[in-house]
């Protein structure tokens, strides 16, 4: 009996055999992910930033931290090429194609299947390029993720005039001194960052978002509305630069998790 077993184990090993340190294989991709001590309720789903690396988010014990803590995993995306195929980025025309949410629907089936990860209790985010990403998610993919923080990263100029839904819950996260990607964006390339306050205006109207007063939560000072059926759409900024700080990340999946 204990031979079956072990027998067994080793057959159902090659399946499992990824994680923080190895790349867990979908198609042509490939993602990672840590799993909390204890009970899972859901995942945090995280976007690298230009030239990012899966394994680097992983390295991160910060971010690991402010998952497991909420009895999340962390699963890290990892882009095919130096960054995210999106609308309008640099090289890309117009439009992209439709690799990237593919993608993220395989992670996610890929994840569901493999660790057991409750579906219906995602959340996604991403800094920088990964919060290009994450808006791209919220636009296409809302109603496969409870919630949303877009960190220090938006749409590529043009914005687009309306998303798919239904509206989801989001917290945006911005120093007010960035930089690199500046609230109001800047050109790079062959296009333009999108601005965040317009971003922030056309989901408002695709929403039905109304202002619902202002709150202060740590270093983040957030300007909050809320919709009809009481999604929450968030600015949350802070005084700095293009930095990735987990606390900030905590703070505004705090206010997520009041939804």
């Amino acid at each position: 009996m204990r031979a079956l077993a072990l027998l067994l184990a080793c057959l159902a090993a090659p399946a499992l055999a990824c994680g923080p340190d190895s790349d867990c294989v979908v198609g042509d991709r490939t993602y990672r992910i840590s799993l909390p001590e204890g009970e899972v309720t859901g995942a945090l789903v995280f976007a690298h930033g230009y030239r990012g690396k899966a394994a680097g988010e992983m390295r991160n014990k910060g971010l690991v931290q402010v998952a497991h803590d909420r009895s999340l995993a962390l699963i890290a995306l990892q882009s095919a090429d130096e960054d995210w195929d999106l609308p309008h980025a640099p090289r890309r025309g117009d439009a992209s194609s439709d690799a990237e949410m593919a993608y993220v629907d395989a992670v996610i089936a890929d994840a569901e299947a493999r660790f057991d990860i409750d579906p219906s209790r995602l959340i996604a985010s991403g800094f920088s390029a990964g919060g290009m990403m994450t808006w791209e998610l919220i636009c296409r993919r809302s109603a496969a993720f409870v919630g949303f923080v877009p960190y220090s990263g938006t749409f590529w100029s043009p914005i687009p005039e309306t998303c798919e839904g239904p509206p989801a819950n989001i917290v945006h996260v911005h120093g007010t001194e960035d930089p690199v990607v500046p609230m109001d964006g800047r050109p790079i390339a062959d296009t333009r960052q999108g601005a965040v306050p317009e971003a922030l205006a056309m989901y408002a109207g695709f929403g039905g978002y109304e202002p619902a007063g202002t709150e202060r939560r740590g270093d983040l000072d957030c300007k909050l509305s809320l919709n009809p059926d009481e999604a929450l759409l968030a600015l949350c900024v802070f005084p700095g630069k293009h930095s990735f700080r987990p606390a900030l990340l905590s703070e505004a999946l705090d206010l997520l998790d009041r939804r």
